[in-house]
């Protein structure tokens, strides 16, 4: 079926390529729109500290907090009292604020800094206002607390980090990936030999790009779309999409070069698509699958990811199946011969690439090699036992943020404001005996610094802020929120807040990454059972992977939460991981080491079902055709997977330049991932393994090993006695 579709695509290259036009113009003119269109990830359902958060919502909203660090001299001279009252006083009358709370007009002590050199103002803005009118009256707001006589006066809090974080996420994208672009077309054509030829992977990533965003544009209309999606849809479309198209590439040249003058541009194109289509279906449903698993987390930020992976994942395929064999058909005559691009103008030897020649190192020693390479991965996963995970806030934030500034100046400065309470709910009233006993409880705690009763809410029940001590979600708060809701307080309590939303966001996926786990690794195991005819290939991959992927966390956690090497790569780290990065790098990692995995995988069965040819050519079914298939696929596949590696590097290495440090974890782990997989993994670890196992690589129930196809056991054991 691929084979006749790789001929109606030759055939029909201009209605393909005027298909595909019509798409990207439509991207490129709609597809902008996804960004004004993204929300916010919402709270995640069926957890305590949203119901918390919702009930409050109803009973007592509270509307978006600008906050204003005044700093730089005395905080309390007589000057500055009074200008900064005029000030605060008129504020009050802007429209949209709700309430001011500073040490000037509500006399606050606690907004003064410990060495008197400074002071915090807090506004709060109205619940009613929307999300864009908000951020118009903060942008007010900040105007005149800027007009306030300190020497200093920086403005942040939680809504303007969000959108400095929302604003430095497109700049990133937009400054790394248009470099990462330049660079990979420059690399392409150099490997490629032309022009023509390297801009194709290019265009074919491009023409997906565009096009995923289209997809996303059109989901708007039925549901929302979270603004990560964008971001994933530019990488993994891009990555995805220039893997595919060498893929293809690579084996129209092979097929060029077997068939010489004697078929057919459609032939060749059939055969290319019959091959390598295939690979890039089920690379495409492999990868797909992994990121559709993360919608079994039920995570807001991951949900959002999931939808715009897919879509890129199903757009980039379609694009490999499509669009890149497209290209070629209008191109062919531009795409040199295998070799004759290189400076040298001679073609490489045989089995000289860097993944035959550590396939051959790897066959050789299968035994050293093995462990050796094991032992390294394990090393690189060793701190991945110390990972700790948490909610990114403003410290996520390039260190020039306003908002991360003002951040780290409350941090630093001013101890009453450094901790979140926990919020606790109580249906007893204010005054209530009940609820007085379970004050007298908390405050006897050594973990608890202090509980304000605050105003009751408008169905009588009460409020309850409850201050732990340590940050306010350390594993201080955390254990807190964990005993207060299996203590028996004498009253039914609801406990939210910051450290409970973490708290639940860890029980939450804790308890569904088993499931999203099972559906991955089943799903894979399949597709690799019927790509390979083989039980052992398939257990030996999800095995590989998983280790793989141990090595890359090992690695992040190293680097990110024990902050080695962070002068090198421009950020602080604040001594945890997004608690959202983790999974997102298990998805990813898994997903396209299964990619290079199959495009490994599918030419050593050719290789191995392939009849032996030759003078001393090794009997199929053994030991020694085994080594020979290994060989052959990797030296037949390695240029074309070692390019693709350093393709999606580079567009890695696109977020890993940026600022954020949530997609510099991603980047940097996307990135140590790919290295070690094609490096590492597929170079030593695979072949190894496969060259141990011999014959039994390709066991299945039916198959004995050392049994040529077609021989029978009485004939077998007959030339063994022989």
């Amino acid at each position: 079926m691929l084979e006749r579709w790789g001929r109606w695509v030759c055939r029909r290259r201009a209605v393909v390529l005027g298909v595909w036009a019509l798409l990207v113009v439509a991207g490129s003119v709609l597809g902008g729109s996804v960004f004004d269109r993204a929300t916010e990830p919402g709270l995640r359902d069926g957890v305590e500290s949203t119901t918390v958060e919702e009930r409050l919502d109803r009973l007592d909203p509270e509307g978006e907090q600008v906050v204003a660090v005044l700093a730089g001299t005395d905080a309390l001279a007589v000057n500055l009292v009074d200008a900064a009252s005029t000030i605060l006083y008129a504020l009050r009358e802007l429209p949209g604020v709700a309430e001011i709370r500073d040490p000037y007009t509500t006399g606050a002590s606690d907004l003064v800094a410990a060495d008197g050199q400074g002071a915090v103002v807090e506004v709060e803005l109205d619940a009613t206002l929307s999300r864009e009118e908000a951020l118009e009256v903060a942008a007010q707001v900040a105007a005149e607390l800027r007009a306030i006589p300190f020497p200093s006066v920086l403005v942040g809090g939680e809504l303007l980090a969000e959108e400095d974080f929302a604003d430095q996420a497109i700049q990133d994208a937009a400054r790394g990936e248009g470099v990462a672009l330049v660079v990979l077309l420059v690399v392409l054509v150099v490997a490629l030999g032309g022009w023509v030829v390297g801009a194709m992977p290019v265009v074919t990533a491009l023409g997906a790009v565009a096009v995923s965003l289209l997809g996303l544009t059109g989901l708007t209309t039925l549901t929302s779309v979270s603004e990560y999606a964008v971001n994933v849809v530019t990488v993994l479309g891009l990555g995805l999409a220039v893997d595919y198209s060498l893929l293809v590439l690579a084996r129209f040249r092979e097929e060029r070069a077997a068939a010489g003058s004697k078929d057919s541009l459609a032939a060749v194109l059939g055969r290319t698509t019959a091959t390598a289509g295939r690979t890039v279906l089920v690379s495409g449903v492999t990868v797909g699958s992994a990121l559709a698993a993360l919608l079994v987390l039920g995570d807001p930020v991951l949900t959002g990811m999931a939808v715009g992976g897919v879509v890129a994942v199903v757009v980039a395929t379609a694009a490999g199946l499509t669009l890149a064999p497209a290209l070629i058909a209008v191109g062919h005559t531009r795409v040199p011969a295998p070799g004759s691009g290189r400076p040298t103008r001679r073609p490489r030897p045989e089995g000289r690439s860097l993944l035959a020649r550590l396939a051959g190192l790897a066959q050789a020693r299968p035994w050293p090699v093995l462990l050796g390479a094991t032992g390294f991965l394990l090393v690189l996963a060793s701190p991945l036992l110390a990972l700790d995970v948490g909610n990114s806030d403003a410290r996520a934030l390039p260190g020039d943020s306003e908002p991360r500034q003002v951040y780290e100046a409350v941090q630093r400065d001013y101890p009453d404001l450094r901790t979140t309470p926990i919020t606790v709910l109580a249906e007893p009233p204010p005054g209530d005996a009940r609820l007085l006993a379970v004050v007298s409880q908390l405050v006897e705690r050594d973990d608890v610094d202090e509980v304000l009763v605050r105003d009751p809410l408008r169905d009588g029940s009460s409020r309850l802020a409850v201050e732990p001590t340590g940050p306010t979600s350390g594993a201080t708060a955390q254990r807190l929120v964990t005993e207060l809701r299996e203590l028996d307080l004498g009253v039914p309590v609801l406990v939210g807040g910051p450290a409970a939303e973490l708290v639940d966001a860890k029980s939450a996926t804790a308890g569904r990454l088993p499931l999203a786990v099972l559906a991955v690794v089943l799903v894979a195991g399949l597709l690799l059972l019927r790509l390979t005819g083989s039980l052992v290939i398939a257990a030996k991959t999800l095995v590989l992977n998983l280790l793989s992927l141990a090595a890359t966390l090992g690695v992040v956690v190293a680097v990110f939460q024990w902050g080695w090497g962070s002068s090198v790569l421009g950020f602080t780290s604040w001594g945890a991981l997004d608690i959202t990065s983790p999974l997102l790098l298990f998805m990813f990692v898994f997903g396209l080491s299964m990619d290079y995995h199959v495009f490994l995988v599918a030419r050593i069965k050719e290789a191995w079902d392939a009849p032996a040819r030759g003078r001393g050519a090794p009997a199929r079914g053994t030991r020694a055709a085994n080594d020979r298939a290994v060989l052959a696929g990797i030296t037949a596949s390695g240029p074309v997977v070692t390019l693709a590696a350093l393709a999606i590097a580079i567009v890695f290495l696109g977020f890993a330049a940026g600022r954020l440090v949530a997609i510099k974890e991603i980047g940097v782990g996307m990135t140590v991932a790919i290295l070690l997989d094609v490096t590492v993994v597929r170079g030593l670890l695979l072949p190894a393994a496969m060259t141990l196992l011999g014959e039994w690589n390709w066991w299945r129930p039916g198959r004995t090993p050392g049994r040529t196809p077609g021989s029978t056991p009485g004939r077998t054991r007959g030339r063994a006695s022989a």
